[in-house]
């Protein structure tokens, strides 16, 4: 039976990093055999089955919603000629491509996921990049590899608020994981900008010069991200877990710039080529007034995207009022009290990429005319990627709901980690974080990893007599390194920046971080458990 749910697990991983079949192929196949498993061995109900796909289904609609919001803010920054304005602005303060990718993928990344979460980052970064000069298939890659660390606290919190809801409630037990998830992160998460930069030289450099390229600029990437770590140590601390994933970036953005100015720690070389040799053909001035507008100007769309993201998520009126009305959430699907998909509208994070388009286009050109053609032509595209997170999410709420069958068994994630504990308990620290990655491989969240494998990580630490707390924090930490393998987050990137179909192969590269990033959260454990 373990062989059987793992399926959902180990489909993805034969058909896309394995067999490289485009992710549309691949998930509609793992899918379909997971269907029918779970039909004839779960004894999974005809109707429960049916409701899944419903989910599924439903569940792709917001996805969809967030990137299409996230290609139209794109497209009108394309036409509007903001998109230069803004290269202009990262490479005035330094043409180096190392540290821009840092600058980009890792700090404002994190302040995306800090005050939206949910796959933004990715899709919000990976255009940046690409806009720059990078390759498409370099630019999704670190995207996704820099939405982790922050994805810890990231939409305002949500995977410690919700994904802990069902261990224990009040707020002084999840601010205890927060902090205990910042101690562990000085280590683990303080290589996440120097493993970028090694996946920027090692995959997409120049091999003859790549050993230089990494090695010379790892004091600095180092400082970033011990740096990173300390003020989020300080955040949960002084502020609380809400917001730390909003100020440390938010500071440590302040930090990267003044050590770029006063060149601290960085290389005397300036490093371009081979990353500037691709420029985004698409990033051109489309009127006279781009070469005039300020960076302020420029950069107005995506800062009213944070002002609204922060605003929505912190002032509670407003945070009510948004969730309230224009609820397009299907509770109770067919019937059943734990088959439900939300969808608060106004609430979404791509709700307000389209409102912040449009004003974008209202204050840089003063006509939003433009927005129509613009959504016919994001709308044309985007019809694959919809059948893709389509499938996939069906895959996913079969795994999910797979606890209500017929024949009394326990759920197939829980089935795998009951399974795993019942023989790994006395290493079970290497292995929590690994769980948290898992999770978020296959249901695409951070939060919900955590909100299904946290009891059982709860209960595995209690009978193997170990700090619950330690355990709890690496899975919490495991599911945030997740988001880079996470394959909706791969195939939605991808769509931003005209890779689908290429899925497997940006699977195989940020794979090998996620790996890294896991095998130092075991460590960690193992030495907090044991040595302090």
């Amino acid at each position: 039976m373990i062989l059987i749910a793992l399926l959902a697990v180990l489909l993805p991983l034969i058909f896309l990093a394995l067999m490289n079949l485009p992710a549309a192929k691949g998930m509609a196949i793992s899918s379909a055999v997971v269907l029918v498993v779970a039909f004839i061995f779960w004894k999974m109900p005809l109707k429960v089955l049916s409701a899944s796909i419903l989910q599924g289904i439903h569940k792709t609609i917001p996805i969809l919603w967030i990137l299409f919001g996230a290609l139209i803010m794109l497209e009108v920054l394309r036409h509007t000629g903001a998109i230069q304005r803004i290269n202009q602005g990262f490479t005035s303060v330094t043409s180096d491509m190392r540290v821009l990718t840092i600058i980009i993928a890792f700090l404002f990344g994190a302040l995306i996921e800090g005050v939206s979460g949910f796959g933004t980052p990715a899709m919000v970064t990976a255009p940046l990049l690409m806009a720059l000069g990078f390759r498409p298939m370099a630019a999704v890659t670190l995207a996704l590899v820099g939405d982790s660390t922050s994805a810890s606290f990231g939409a305002v919190g949500t995977p410690l608020t919700v994904g802990l809801s069902n261990i224990a409630s009040g707020p002084d037990f999840i601010q205890k994981i927060g902090e205990m998830i910042t101690r562990i992160d000085l280590t683990a998460g303080a290589i996440v900008p120097t493993l970028i930069i090694f996946l920027l030289v090692k995959f997409f450099g120049n091999n003859e010069k790549q050993n230089r390229e990494w090695l010379e600029i790892v004091p600095w990437t180092l400082f970033i991200g011990i740096a990173y770590t300390v003020v989020a140590v300080g955040a949960v601390l002084f502020v609380g877990y809400e917001f730390a994933s909003i100020l440390t970036p938010l500071v440590m953005l302040v930090v990267a710039i003044a050590s770029v100015k006063f060149k601290f720690l960085l290389p005397k070389s300036v490093t371009q080529n081979p990353w500037t040799e691709a420029r985004d053909p698409k990033v051109k001035l489309d009127n006279d007034e781009a070469p005039k507008m300020s960076l302020l100007v420029a950069w107005t769309p995506y800062l009213l995207v944070v002002v609204l993201l922060l605003l929505s998520r912190t002032v509670e009126p407003l945070r009510v009022f948004m969730n309230k009305y224009v609820d397009l959430s299907w509770n109770h699907i067919l019937g059943f009290k734990d088959i439900s998909s939300a969808w608060q509208f106004l609430y979404s994070p791509g709700t307000i990429l389209v409102l912040s388009a449009i004003f974008g286009l209202l204050i840089q050109v003063r006509n939003i005319k433009p927005i129509v053609r613009q959504s016919k032509s994001v709308l044309k595209g985007i019809g694959p990627t919809a059948f893709t997170l389509a499938v996939t999410l069906i895959m996913v709420q079969v795994f999910s709901n797979s606890g209500l069958n017929a024949g009394y068994l326990v759920s197939m994630p829980t089935y795998i980690a009951n399974t795993v504990a019942s023989f790994a308990a006395p290493v079970w620290v290497f292995i929590a974080p690994f769980l948290g990655e898992l999770g978020a491989f296959i249901t695409g969240s951070a939060t919900v990893s955590t909100l299904t494998f946290a009891p059982i990580q709860y209960n595995v630490a209690q009978q193997a007599g170990i700090s619950t707390n330690i355990i709890l924090a690496v899975q919490v930490i495991g599911a945030a390194a997740g988001n880079m393998i996470c394959v909706h987050n791969i195939v939605a990137a991808s769509a931003v920046v005209g890779l689908g179909g290429n899925e497997g192969a940006i699977l195989r590269k940020t794979a090998i971080p996620a790996l890294i990033y896991a095998v130092l959260l075991g460590i960690t454990g193992f030495v907090m458990l044991n040595f302090f």
